[in-house]
């Protein structure tokens, strides 16, 4: 069955980004203390707001100072603006879904700013969105809350029992669950973590057009 809108997290599924960002943040971490391998970096973190890594950080050893959070993000949006690539296979997946009628939304963690700079570089991802943009930082409730991806069905008027997720991280396909909806987590590399989770597993993006009916 078709689904009445999909809506799609934003690093890691839209945009390329998450790289850029975790290498920043391993570096600040083993500055800190806390020396993570990347696999570690992945299970503690990802999916979650720089301010949620921040107190786990802390709670971890890592000697973070107090606006460190603020001062990440300044760095962050340098190197994002030097340039971010798209997920291999994403406007294809964005073609085919306008071409059927299915509307799309984006909700992600981050700022409202950081989705700003990274989508702002791709005009065409940006536009077919069409302004469908959420933040769970600015609506107060990030995920593993619902609240973001009901927020983001109720505004584009469907039903959410209707709408479907497309996450990779098991803390955006847990907000997808408790929102009702179902998911497919977006693995290039498999994760069982996401799978817990619930989510349906995919490895390419040229997997998903069919996976969704479209």
């Amino acid at each position: 069955m078709i689904p009445s809108a999909v809506l799609f997290d934003c690093d890691g599924v839209v945009v390329d980004s998450e790289g850029i960002a975790f290498a920043l943040l391993q570096q600040d971490l083993a500055r800190a203390g806390l020396d993570l391998d990347e696999a570690a970096m992945q299970r503690l973190f990802l999916g979650g707001t720089v301010a949620s890594l921040y107190l786990r950080a802390r709670d971890l050893g890592a000697d973070l100072p107090l606006d460190w959070v603020e001062e990440f993000y300044e760095r962050l949006y340098i190197k994002l603006r030097q340039g971010v690539d798209l997920v291999p296979g994403i406007e294809a997946v964005l073609a085919r879904l306008s071409a059927a009628g299915v509307p799309v939304a984006m909700g992600s963690n981050g700022s409202d700013e950081k989705m700003a700079i990274t989508l702002g570089q791709h005009p065409g991802i940006l536009a077919a969105f069409g302004g469908h943009l959420y933040s769970g930082q600015t609506l107060g409730a990030p995920k593993p809350a619902p609240d973001l991806y009901l927020h983001a069905a109720r505004r584009l008027g469907v039903d959410p029992a209707r709408a479907v997720v497309i996450e990779d991280s098991p803390t955006g396909a847990r907000a997808a669950r408790a929102a009702g909806m179902r998911c497919y987590g977006y693995a290039r590399h498999g994760s069982a973590a996401l799978a817990a989770e619930g989510a349906v597993l995919f490895t390419d993006m040229a997997e998903l057009p069919g996976l969704l009916g479209v």
